[in-house]
C-alpha cells in the first residue's frame, strides 16, 4: 500500500454536509478531495491520509467490501438513528460525531494530516493487573526496544502515583518538560515541539512526572499529548494506571492495543478481572501478559482464559533485572534477557518491527 497522502477523502452527496466539510478542512489549512457518490471513491479509500463519512454514505461504503483500514470518521447532523452506529461498525469507523458539536475536534482531525511522518502512528498502553505487576518495567523495555531498532518512539507515563517512569529509566537527572509543566495543555500540541522539548534517555523522548505535589491528570492533557505523540512517532508507548478515570480511558480509546499485565498467582488474577472490566468496554483490541511463573506453578494461558482474554505472552524471571532497575539501569537495554526476547516478539508480531537489530 502506498504512503498516504496529505489530502483527506470526503465521501458524501449532502450539498451542505459537503460545504461544512470543506469549509472545516480549510480552516485546518488542508486541501480535501471530494467523492459525492460511492462509486467515486475507487483507490482513494485506501490512500488518503483521511476518510471523513457523511451518514447518507456510510450504508453504502460499509455494503461496497472496501478493505478495512485506519482513519474513517463517520459524521452527520443527526446522529439518533441507531443504524448509523450499525454502519459506522460495519465500515470499521474510528469515530462516529456530530455537527454542529464536533467542528473543533474536525478542524484538529483534518489539521493531522499536514504533521505526517508517513502516517498516523501506532500506540501501545500498558497496565498493570494489580500493584507492582510491572507495567512501568514493560512499558520502558518495549519502548527502549522500539528506539532501538530504528522506531521514532514516544512513552508517556500517565501514571501520577507510579513515582515517575524516568526513574525506571535511569533518568531523573535528565533536563526537559514534565508533566507538571503540561497539565494545562488543551486542544493541538505541536508534534515537533513536544518531542524537542521532553527529556531523552537514550535517545528516547520522555514524559513522566518530578517529585511535586501535583498528581492530577486532565483528560484533555493526556488527549493532547497523546494526540501530538501519534503524530511525530511511529511508536507511542503509555503506562497507565489501574484506577478508572477519564485520563485513563482517553488513553485507552486511542490505542491499538492494551496490554494488561498479571503475575501468574491467582489472587493477582483475580484483581486483573477488576482491572480488565474497567478497560475492555473502550478497546477493542485487550491482552494478557502474564509475569511468572510464581511459585504456585499457575500457567501463563489458564490466566488469560480465566479472564477470557489473549495471552500475548508470558515474561519468564529474569535474574538481576531488580538489581539493575535499582542501580539506575534501563529493562532491555542490552537487548537480550526474558524481557528484551519477548519485547522484540511483541513488536515483531503486532507493529510489523523487525524481530532482531
Amino acid at each position: 500500500m502506498s504512503a498516504p497522502t496529505a489530502r483527506p477523502l470526503l465521501v458524501s452527496g449532502d450539498p451542505n454536509l459537503l460545504d461544512d466539510l470543506l469549509r472545516l478542512a480549510a480552516a485546518a489549512g488542508v486541501e480535501a478531495d471530494v467523492a459525492s457518490e460511492c462509486a467515486g471513491v475507487g483507490a482513494r479509500w485506501a490512500h488518503a491520509a483521511l476518510v471523513v463519512v457523511g451518514v447518507d454514505a456510510a450504508d453504502a461504503l460499509a455494503t461496497a467490501a472496501l478493505p478495512r483500514r485506519r482513519g474513517v470518521v463517520v459524521v452527520g447532523q443527526d446522529l439518533a438513528d441507531a443504524s448509523v452506529w450499525q454502519q459506522a461498525v460495519a465500515l470499521g469507523a474510528d469515530r462516529v460525531v456530530g455537527l454542529p458539536e464536533a467542528q473543533e475536534w474536525l478542524v484538529d482531525r483534518f489539521a493531522r494530516t499536514l504533521e505526517a511522518h508517513g502516517g498516523q502512528g501506532r500506540m501501545v498502553s500498558v497496565i498493570g493487573g494489580r500493584g507492582g505487576a510491572g507495567a512501568s518495567t514493560l512499558s520502558a523495555a518495549l519502548s527502549l526496544t522500539a528506539a532501538g531498532l530504528g522506531w521514532a518512539t514516544l512513552l508517556v507515563d500517565a501514571d501520577p502515583l507510579g513515582g515517575g517512569i524516568h526513574l525506571v529509566l535511569g533518568g531523573e537527572a535528565v533536563s526537559g518538560l514534565r508533566w507538571p509543566d503540561l497539565v494545562t495543555t488543551r486542544g493541538r500540541l505541536s508534534a515537533t515541539a513536544l518531542h524537542d522539548a521532553l527529556p531523552r534517555v537514550d535517545g528516547l523522548p520522555v514524559l513522566s512526572w518530578d517529585r511535586g505535589g501535583d498528581l492530577g491528570l486532565p483528560a484533555e492533557a493526556l488527549a493532547a499529548v497523546l494526540d501530538a505523540g501519534m503524530r511525530g512517532s511511529r511508536l507511542t508507548v503509555v503506562d497507565l494506571p489501574r484506577h478508572p478515570g477519564d485520563a485513563t480511558v482517553a488513553a485507552v480509546v486511542r490505542s491499538d492495543i492494551v496490554l494488561l499485565v498479571v503475575p501468574a498467582e491467582v489472587r493477582a488474577a483475580a484483581a486483573a478481572a477488576r482491572v480488565a472490566l474497567g478497560v475492555a468496554p473502550h478497546t477493542r483490541d485487550l491482552r494478557v501478559v502474564v509475569r511468572g511463573p510464581a511459585p504456585s506453578g499457575l500457567p501463563a494461558d489458564a490466566v488469560a482464559d480465566s479472564l477470557g482474554l489473549p495471552l500475548a505472552g508470558m515474561l519468564r524471571a529474569e535474574p538481576g533485572l531488580p538489581a539493575a532497575l535499582d542501580r539506575g539501569e534501563p529493562p532491555a537495554r542490552r537487548r537480550r534477557g526474558p524481557l528484551a526476547d519477548f519485547c522484540r516478539r511483541f513488536l515483531s508480531e503486532a507493529f510489523a518491527l523487525p524481530a532482531a537489530a
